[in-house]
């Protein structure tokens, strides 16, 4: 902890962090498309890879300065369910489950109306998401969620260090290298896969999780509808699943340095078309 910095314990008010979860299909598993969708007998879902690294900031941050935690995942099925009992093993304090039937066909924008609403309902000093979904890779939510509440938003983050109550200090991967940035709370993060290594939950963490409770809502409990949130009427829709094309296997070339770069060359100029 830096010299301008304070453990957070000795506050009289710790800092309120909310942290969103993702269910995704494991993409380590072989999906397969039939007609234009996605073949759902024997998918399997787990935490967005990167929903994973906020959770494990979150605990950090806890650990390290005494702050509060909720997690909120968006959908319904045992498979939520068994995502918020995994980041309550990993150290999270409270879980609310938005189970409505309605959020179905909802995109990016009616998630993050969702979001504001539990925001709202809880107030948060901090908010902290994936980057991005392994799903979709639309890395759209966390900054619209910024947009809607009105407050800060650092992406790509890869470091959070507290600086009191009200500020904190991110570093993010930029396009010309590591910036540093100074928030004032209440803000959003959305965090890179480089900010940590979450760790695996311990055997006793998930025993215990499966005895907390998890606060499940819908819309109604929100003080909101699918139509305020934009779900009945979503910006973008998912037309079509394709299959990518299979890659042709690759030529190996033995031999002189100097014969194998003529072949090579000539296969790109009369073959590939790229010279």
């Amino acid at each position: 902890m830096g010299p301008n910095q304070r453990n957070l314990t000795d506050q009289e008010d710790n800092v309120k962090i909310l942290t969103t979860v993702k269910k995704v299909v494991d993409v380590e598993l072989n999906i397969k498309v039939q007609n234009g969708a996605i073949i759902e007998d024997g998918l399997q879902y787990v935490m967005n890879a990167w929903d994973e690294n906020a959770v494990e900031a979150t605990v950090q941050l806890k650990e390290n300065n005494n702050a509060e935690t909720t997690l909120v995942s968006i959908g319904s099925g045992e498979d939520t369910v068994k995502i918020i009992r995994k980041a309550y093993a990993m150290g999270i304090d409270n879980g609310i489950q938005i189970d409505d039937p309605a959020l179905t066909i909802a995109d990016s924008p009616a998630y993050a109306k969702v979001l504001q609403k539990v925001y709202e309902k809880g107030n948060y000093d901090l908010v902290i998401t994936g980057k991005q979904a392994q799903d979709t890779d639309s890395g759209q939510t966390g900054i619209m969620l910024a947009e809607y509440l009105g407050v800060p938003c650092v992406s790509n983050v890869i470091a959070i260090n507290v600086i009191d109550d009200q500020h904190i200090k991110v570093s993010r991967l930029g396009d010309a290298g590591t910036e540093m940035v100074e928030l004032v709370l209440p803000a959003v993060v959305t965090v890179s896969d480089s900010i940590n290594e979450p760790r695996l939950p311990a055997t006793r963490g998930l025993m215990m999780a499966k005895k907390k409770a998890i606060d499940v809502m819908d819309l109604a409990a929100l003080g909101t509808s699918n139509e305020d949130v934009g779900g009945a009427a979503p910006k973008s829709d998912i037309v079509e699943f394709m299959t990518p094309e299979t890659r042709q296997s690759g030529q190996k070339f033995e031999g002189d340095a100097a014969e194998i770069t003529a072949r090579v060359v000539g296969l790109l100029t009369n073959e590939a078309k790229v010279l």
